[in-house]
């Protein structure tokens, strides 16, 4: 997807860039594949803000995207690339045999009129879903679950793609985009190819106003607030931090803190970690 500049006709529009969408065949999505979502603005159940900076924004519908890719041994045709203001990645409309329709998130290579499918008997093409004990070794892929029939979790952000590296006993070894070595089960599934959108990355926004349009609200930094409202706050003129490492507003250590409970040990799958 190749990006365009604007002509510098503000200092907005100065160095600004953006999507071509030349690789979008349908403008308006599928209706039956649509459901309203009510915005949080960064509160939770109680009207009560944890998550600061939100607010704001276009309007969504939001596109119910299959993640589990479910539709085993089920040939689908691509009838439509579609944009998502929900990710950064494009979507893909796919018409099965069978006359059902779902969303899966588009892979590079992957053009109208393909034929797609699911299911360990599935080819090994840009597109396809299978379990990892029958993908070969070495093979990039992405949409890829931790837990058989959970649906994916990793690797869905545009541009991303992982590796599998190895398989041993019932885990395969895979190499994910932060280049962290993770043990998956064989029998989860995942999707063959890089997601689409790669330029995704390159996109400079050019100005705060674009930033709105998204939902994201202007930060202050804690360093120019008075003490009684930030830990970094107060002292004449510009001033450090003056205490043991950065805290969030309330005091909480903040910046690599490890939060991971010992208890629950998430990181046993974990055979290299990206940092």
């Amino acid at each position: 997807m190749p990006l365009k500049l604007f002509k510098p006709t503000s200092p907005g529009r100065r160095g600004a860039s953006g999507p071509t969408f030349e690789e979008v065949t349908k403008k308006e999505p599928e209706r039956s594949l649509v459901q309203a979502q009510r915005r949080q603005s960064g509160r939770n159940n109680r009207g009560v803000i944890t998550v600061r900076q939100r607010g704001g924004g276009e309007k969504r519908l939001y596109r119910l995207i299959d993640f589990k890719r479910d539709k085993l041994g089920v040939p689908g045709k691509v009838a439509a690339i579609e944009y998502d203001p929900n990710r950064s990645a494009r979507i893909a409309l796919v018409h099965y045999l069978d006359g059902e329709k779902r969303y899966i998130l588009a892979p590079v290579g992957l053009k109208l009129g393909d034929k797609i499918q699911a299911g360990e008997g599935a080819e090994i093409q840009v597109g396809n879903a299978l379990p990892l004990r029958a993908i070969p070794i070495g093979t990039q892929i992405h949409n890829l679950e931790l837990s058989p029939g959970r649906g994916a979790q990793m690797v869905r952000s545009a541009g991303a793609s992982a590796q599998l590296m190895a398989k041993e006993g019932t885990t395969a070894l895979v190499r994910l985009p932060s280049g962290e070595m993770r043990r998956v089960p064989l029998e989860c599934i995942a999707t063959i190819g890089q997601v689409g959108n790669v330029d995704h990355q390159n996109v400079k926004l050019g100005k705060a106003g674009r930033k709105r349009h998204m939902g994201r609200r202007p930060e202050v930094r804690g360093t120019v607030m008075n003490p009684r409202d930030h830990p970094h706050g107060g002292g004449e003129g510009k001033s450090p931090i003056g205490m043991p490492g950065p805290k969030t507003p309330w005091g909480k250590p903040a910046r690599g803190l490890r939060t991971r409970r010992r208890k629950k040990p998430s990181g046993r799958f974990i055979v290299k970690r990206r940092s």
